[in-house]
């Protein structure tokens, strides 16, 4: 929900969040004409929104998978990023053992940014491989920087081994940021430095949705 807020703003162009009654209004219309599903699953403090497979041709979810705290977290920071402008998508896949796959790739003109989000931190060795790895694509792949959202240990372990690994011309280029508790939920600042994270909190609008068009078509708000 958290995500779909940001997603929902990015739709209405205001740069910010709807506020939380307003995506639920959101997700229960789409609910209803079958377009979305959810569900709250006990490990999580709110509910878990999805396109189904009449909307987007894909399978629901396995919302009991290992990977679904980071994959919720990852929705979370790309909505954000799709809010101020930016377009969002999957990085390429590893050309090789020695290859890596960031978790997206935000670019906005001639700013590309390479994302990842940290909720646990990985080995000194994985690091090693990946800080060279992002050291090479700074150089030779038009990547402008390399942006992390961690969990407040993984923020400090990217940043040690970063320290480590990456030469100082491209160290400034990667950044970290403690923005997840343990759970996967953001407890970053909603107000950043960085254009593409500005928020003011809650949008009090109104979010009337045209039936099914608001999927892949228009919204209007009200103040």
């Amino acid at each position: 929900m958290e995500a779909l807020r940001w997603a929902l703003g990015a739709h209405l162009d205001i740069g910010r969040p709807v506020s939380l009654r307003n995506a639920q209004h959101w997700a229960a219309r789409m609910e209803s004409v079958g377009l979305v599903g959810r569900s709250r699953p006990t490990f999580r403090d709110g509910s878990i929104v999805w396109p189904t497979p009449q909307a987007a041709g894909k399978q629901p979810p396995n919302l009991f998978r290992q990977t679904t705290r980071h994959e919720v977290a990852v929705a979370t920071v790309s909505a954000r990023y799709v809010a101020q402008g930016f377009t969002w998508r999957r990085d390429r896949r590893p050309a090789g053992l020695l290859d890596h796959q960031v978790d997206g790739v935000a670019q906005r003109g001639r700013v590309v940014e390479l994302v990842e989000v940290e909720l646990t931190p990985k080995t000194w060795q994985r690091y090693k491989l990946i800080c060279e790895n992002h050291a090479f694509r700074l150089a030779h792949e038009g990547v402008t920087q390399i942006s992390y959202f961690c969990t407040s240990d993984a923020d400090r372990a990217i940043t040690r081994e970063a320290d480590k690994f990456i030469f100082r011309t491209e160290r400034q280029s990667l950044v970290s940021r403690h923005a997840f508790d343990p759970r996967g939920r953001w407890v970053g600042p909603e107000l950043e430095d960085r254009p593409h994270l500005t928020g003011v909190g809650p949008a009090s609008i109104e979010t009337e949705l045209d039936g099914v068009r608001v999927w892949g078509g228009t919204a209007t708000a009200r103040a």
